[in-house]
């Protein structure tokens, strides 16, 4: 089977279009440049409208009446947005297209971070959170789908390359946030991240003008092209897909995968400081062992997906990634103040199962309109089950009256993981190119 790319960067088949000339070789990025920027601007986006708010709330207060209760909603918001709208980024996608779904929601997101910077209600501040929130949810479903449209041949390397970017966007707000507060205002700090938002947007501009003259010669080239009988030239979408992948077992592990893996490292975020400064460090120190989780992602985000893309079965790198969690959270459990370097480092390198999940949902598909369903359920069950944990943990705590118990539940969420992901990494394919693909677009019918 031989594999060409239209003008726009997209793969095409040869199966679908026969043609007497040659196939000529050429560069592997060429024509691709400028999704890669858009993936990688999508990717520094996803996370800013969380990360930018958490480090100056108190400054917010100030001017933003907003209630410990209304607080405590604005921390749940985002996993309860990337939940709800994560979901209904399927459905917009095959009625408008991954691009232009893309775009919409990197514009939301950039007008959410706008208005809500100029708002001094609470109500609207929350608001207009959703509405920031909402394009981030949906710009998390479409991403693993468009690495699959765009970069079939190199999705293991694309998803580290954005899964990097993704950690940047959840590092770099914090270490702004504060300083340009200062200087200018919190709605400054605050607002000025919308302009990630719509620098994200342009690539994919350029790609969906980009794409009316190709799919334009590509129609001319699939009138012209002798049909084989009994082959379709296109595949249409098939209106199973939705069934296809929501009765699965491949997908309903890797959505398990995902809830466990984030499920972690929202209990992480909420509540390791508290665990340390119980411990008896003091609570600066303890936000300082946050960041070192955060930073120790950044090797497992780039090697994980390579790794995974290369290995026919990666069930024994999310095995050590498994196991580095498991002696962090015993090293948390029995010496918190002894050695905390070390845990900080594991239960950051731990968190790898994420990207790998991730390349995951494209190596495992047949197809992008297969991966994008199997991306909005893997992403939608996933948060809503992780919007729980850091609420259930709490209440654990709160119950018992330490940390023993609930650090004991996570190490027992760590041996369901190994469980589930072995299923989940499994070399099974979820449907095949003839069974599924992307509904024909207007301009090529």
């Amino acid at each position: 089977m031989v594999r060409g790319q239209a003008d726009d960067g997209r793969p095409i088949d040869s199966r679908q279009v026969e043609s007497s000339q040659p196939v000529t070789s050429r560069p592997v990025w060429r024509g691709r440049l400028v999704v890669l920027a858009g993936i990688v601007l999508v990717a520094l986006n996803l996370r800013v409208a969380v990360a930018a708010v958490s480090p100056i709330l108190a400054v917010v207060r100030e001017d933003v009446a907003l209630s410990a209760g209304e607080v405590g909603l604005l921390g749940t918001i985002p996993v309860v947005s990337f939940a709800v709208f994560g979901s209904l980024a399927t459905p917009c996608a095959r009625r408008v297209g991954l691009e232009p779904t893309m775009i919409l929601a990197m514009l939301l997101s950039a007008t959410g971070e706008v208005v809500r910077a100029t708002v001094s209600s609470a109500p609207a501040f929350l608001a207009w959170s959703v509405l920031a929130l909402a394009g981030m949810g949906m710009g998390n479903v479409l991403l693993p789908p468009l690495v699959k449209r765009y970069f079939p041949d190199r999705i293991g390397l694309v998803t580290a390359v954005y899964s990097v970017a993704l950690s940047f966007s959840t590092a770099l707000p914090p270490l702004f946030a504060l300083p340009v507060a200062q200087r200018y205002g919190w709605r400054v700090a605050i607002g000025w991240w919308a302009v990630v938002g719509v620098a994200a947007a342009v690539p994919w501009v350029v790609v969906v003008v980009r794409s009316v003259t190709a799919r334009a010669h590509l129609r001319e080239l699939l009138r012209r092209a002798p049909r084989r009988t009994g082959e379709q030239v296109l595949v249409s979408h098939d209106r199973g897909v939705t069934r296809l992948v929501w009765r699965s077992p491949l997908a309903w592990a890797l959505a398990a995968t995902w809830a466990l893996n984030t499920t972690g490292m929202y209990v992480l975020f909420a509540w390791l400081p508290e665990i340390l400064a119980d411990a008896g460090l003091d609570p600066a120190e303890g936000g300082r062992w946050l960041a070192v989780v955060a930073i120790m992602g950044l090797p497992a985000a780039l090697l994980g997906p390579v790794l995974t893309a290369r290995m026919r079965n990666p069930y024994p790198l999310v095995v050590c990634f498994l196991a580095c969690w498991a002696v962090g959270y015993l090293g948390l459990w029995f010496a918190p103040t002894h050695g905390t370097a070390v845990w900080m480092v594991l239960l950051g390198i731990g968190g790898g199962t994420f990207p790998v999940s991730l390349a995951l949902i494209g190596l495992r598909t047949a197809t992008p309109a297969i991966a994008v369903t199997l991306s909005g359920m893997v992403q939608g069950v996933g948060y809503a089950v992780a919007g729980l944990g850091p609420v259930g943990i709490g209440l654990l705590y709160d119950a018992t009256g330490g940390w023993d118990v609930p650090i004991a539940v996570l190490l027992g969420l760590v041996l369901v993981q190994a469980v589930v992901a072995w299923r989940a990494c499994r070399p099974d394919m979820l449907g095949t190119p003839e069974t599924a693909d992307e509904p024909v677009p207007a301009e090529a019918r």
